[in-house]
């Protein structure tokens, strides 16, 4: 089956990195290959189904033991730290500092992520990069392994129980990785990612609240190690599904991509997703600097303040302009009156008022209407 490549955008990497015409390099490659039906590229992983579907039960499971009261709520508070972890390891590490190269990291930082990362068990950071970086070179075609287009359950974890499309992994070579090749801390991270996992995934999330404060093994792995993978994943996933689905997209209305608040504050900063695709060199993966609904963003400004990272790339704010009114569907959110965003129509609908005469002249520079409102001019 040909990719899904009519009226798709191609997206970019890097900072000030052209974007080449691949999509018209996929469908020439298709018309040579006779036609597949997905079902035959894409044959379901049955061992995958099982293997998710049990877990996920366990984790269900494990639910109706916390809200009985059976679990000690220092293990809830562990599982929600290596939740924390877990997360910026992904989003922080493989994502913003790998996969996109937004700012750099001193090795130490770099060596923290790198464990981090592993607590998650999403792959290692070179696996979980090649597969990103391809992802937004190839957005919303059959070389994007989370492609949209195929719908809200295949993005979400559909993809993971069946194999991949062969567009992923022969177009995924065109992507360049020589720059995580060539750091130690990937390489080795890939090369020992098994030797760790059983460590920082299962023996440390168990062993602590075990000793530390005397829970059971049982709840222990039930809560810190099936309830807290499982809500990762699922979180982790709502980028690829519900960022592709619900949302407005001010920045570039051609790509499925949104912004997605809610999305953003379960994850921990990725929900702003029109704008990453956009602008994916943007350390903080979004305009608004909000540390609420972007705590990677914060923990990145920290990493700054303490000389642990540097060259935090941003985007220029007339090449924000710009593009949000060359291709972005006009819900580009303000801040507030006096954003340069607020438009002329808004502003002359808006009513001020209980304001006092001389401040009222002095605030707005415009005359009290008769009501003793300031009359705003369109």
């Amino acid at each position: 089956m040909a990719p899904n490549v009519k009226d798709v955008t191609s997206g970019v990497l890097y900072e000030h990195e052209e974007v080449p015409d691949y999509t018209r390099v996929i469908a020439q490659d298709a018309a040579k290959t006779p036609p597949k039906s997905y079902r035959e590229l894409q044959p379901i992983l049955w061992d995958r189904v099982v293997a998710h579907a049990l877990v996920h039960l366990t984790a269900i499971y494990t639910l109706t033991l916390v809200f009985s009261g059976e679990v000690k709520l220092l293990t809830l508070a562990w599982a929600g730290v290596l939740f924390f972890l877990g997360s910026m390891g992904i989003l922080v590490g493989a994502h913003r500092l790998w996969s996109h190269r937004t700012f750099r990291a001193k090795l130490p930082t770099r060596i923290a992520l790198a464990l981090m990362q592993v607590i998650s068990w999403q792959g290692s950071i070179f696996r979980w990069s090649v597969d990103h970086r391809t992802h937004h070179k190839f957005v919303e075609t059959d070389a994007d392994h989370v492609n949209a287009r195929r719908g809200f359950f295949f993005s979400h974890i559909g993809w993971l129980l069946m194999k991949k499309h062969p567009d992923v992994a022969k177009y995924g070579k065109m992507v360049d990785m020589s720059d995580m090749i060539a750091d130690p801390v990937v390489y080795y991270q890939h090369k020992y990612y098994y030797a760790v996992w059983p460590f920082m995934f299962y023996l440390i999330p168990v062993a602590v609240p075990m000793y530390a404060w005397g829970e059971t093994h049982t709840n222990a792995f039930l809560v810190a190690v099936v309830l807290r993978f499982v809500v990762g994943l699922n979180a982790t996933f709502l980028v690829n599904s519900a960022a592709h689905a619900f949302g407005s997209r001010p920045y570039d209305a051609t790509i499925a991509a949104r912004e997605n608040p809610l999305v953003s504050f379960i994850v921990g900063g990725e929900g702003y997703h029109n704008y990453h695709h956009v602008f994916p060199w943007d350390y903080q993966a979004s305009e608004i600097g909000n540390y609420v609904t972007n705590p990677a963003g914060m923990c990145i400004d920290f990493l700054a303040a303490i000389g642990q990272a540097t060259d935090l790339k941003t985007v220029n704010k007339d090449m924000i302009n710009a593009r949000s009114v060359r291709t972005g569907d006009g819900t580009r959110p303000v801040w507030g009156w006096g954003d340069a965003d607020l438009s002329r129509e808004h502003k002359g609908m808006a009513v001020i008022s209980n304001v006092v005469e001389e401040l009222g002249q002095a605030r707005t520079g415009l005359p009290l209407g008769p009501t003793g409102c300031a009359a705003i001019a369109g």
